[in-house]
């Protein structure tokens, strides 16, 4: 449990980019909760497809591989399980988590007195409500506990800004419990000591505040830009705002407009950093006629000041970046690679991101465009390429399955530690 991170045990939490080199991140492995998901009720927990698990599992312990030869790679349930047998994060947790489920009296009992592993494998997976005649004869199963299928997507549900955190405000109910557990491990996890909480999810009970880590992205320690999508609401942007400014010390907030109807639901799905000068972007959103607005929230609070074209608005902030078209050039592969998470990298440092192997047109365009190499995760981790100090390099894993969920390397990675490069 006192295991010191790379950057050092007396280090608190610190993110001031979407580039800086990583040093820190944590994950979840797709587990059985995913079973939980089925034709049938797939919608009810935001999946548009069914996911195989064995496949999925393997898919995303080579994305932890090549994670891990940048940085430390914790994953959610260990966290958990270091810290469950504390009476405060069980007293936490379990009352917390009865109270945003419609639990029974015997399921309350049986939480209550569960050991530590199997608290923390029923607030992932689940439990299913005992069957009544109707559901028998209908052959339906509900839950009093609901599994966690988006677990994975790690981002969501906190984010680290600067040297503060987030926790999400999910818009659906079936990912509440996972509002609690990252609470609960930035709260007492001595690894994830913080300068406090700039917004706390688990404590809005309002449908019309929701925020997720997907619509916020840092770009540097004085700016941000969110995403205002089905997700993320205007009311909740706005006290995030302030809360940024207040006590993580950003002074410029760039407000991007999703559609309401949209293929992507957040902003780091139309938009991420992959070095100092550029960014992956889907062309729709951002040339022509149906780019997006951006609202740029000025420092001191100077009120807000309306561009019809985010690179104008980040060149008023001193940001000039140079956009790459997922998809490159033509519209029905744009389509079909953002749809696939064509522009969801993650970045291990400046110019080294990681990203779904099908999505070949993003790809090359990355070399084309911006002197990107194309780097198999394979052949990345066995050593039969080696990555120079100074590469601009896309390592390119399977992700078959995992992008099935709906997110790419951004989604499921949760930055805890980058060093600073501004």
């Amino acid at each position: 449990m006192n295991r010191p991170l790379q950057g050092g045990p007396a280090q608190r939490v610190r993110v001031t980019s979407e580039i800086g080199p990583l040093r820190a991140v944590i994950c979840h492995t797709p587990g059985n909760e995913l079973r939980a998901v089925t034709p049938s009720n797939r919608e009810q927990f935001l999946y548009d497809d069914i996911i195989d698990l064995d496949l999925a599992r393997r898919e995303h312990h080579r994305f932890r591989a090549i994670l891990a030869r940048f940085a430390d790679v914790l994953e959610v349930r260990e966290l958990l399980s270091e810290i469950i047998d504390e009476p405060e994060v069980r007293s936490f947790l379990v009352a917390r988590v009865l109270e945003v489920t419609s639990s029974s009296q015997p399921l309350e009992g049986e939480i209550r007195e569960a050991a530590g592993e199997e608290l923390i494998t029923r607030f992932i997976e689940g439990r299913e409500s005992v069957q009544g005649p109707i559901s028998k004869l209908l052959n339906k199963v509900s839950y009093e506990l609901p599994p966690l299928p988006n677990l994975f997507f790690t981002r969501d549900a906190a984010m680290v800004v600067n040297g503060g955190v987030i926790i999400g405000a999910m818009r659906y109910a079936v990912r509440w419990t996972e509002e609690l557990l990252m609470k609960a491990l930035f709260t007492y996890h001595p690894l994830l000591r913080n300068d406090g909480l700039i917004y706390d999810g688990t404590e809005e009970h309002r449908s019309d505040y929701t925020i997720e880590g997907g619509d916020v992205l840092i770009l540097r320690p004085d700016l941000a830009m969110i995403g205002l999508s089905e997700r993320s609401s205007p009311a909740a942007i706005e006290y995030l705002v302030e809360g940024l400014r207040q006590k993580a010390g950003v002074e410029h907030v760039m407000i991007v407009v999703l559609p309401s109807e949209s293929p992507a639901i957040h902003l780091d799905m139309i938009l991420t950093m992959v070095d100092r000068e550029h960014a992956v972007v889907y062309p729709p959103y951002f040339f022509g006629p149906t780019r997006l607005p951006v609202l740029h929230y000025r420092q001191d609070g100077r009120g807000v000041k309306a561009y019809d074209d985010v690179f104008q608005a980040l060149k008023k902030v001193d940001l000039p970046l140079n956009p790459i078209c997922c998809g490159g050039k033509h519209p029905t592969v744009q389509e079909r690679e953002q749809w696939s998470s064509g522009c969801n990298f993650v970045a291990v440092r400046p110019g080294v991101v990681l990203g779904y192997t099908r999505n070949e047109a993003t790809m090359r365009e990355m070399e084309q465009e911006a002197g990107f190499k194309v780097i198999n995760a394979i052949d990345f981790l066995t050593g039969e390429v080696e990555l120079e100090d100074d590469d601009k390099a896309v390592i390119a894993f399977e992700g078959a399955e995992l992008v099935r969920g709906g997110g790419g390397g951004r989604c499921m990675t949760l930055p805890v530690w980058r060093d600073d490069v501004w």
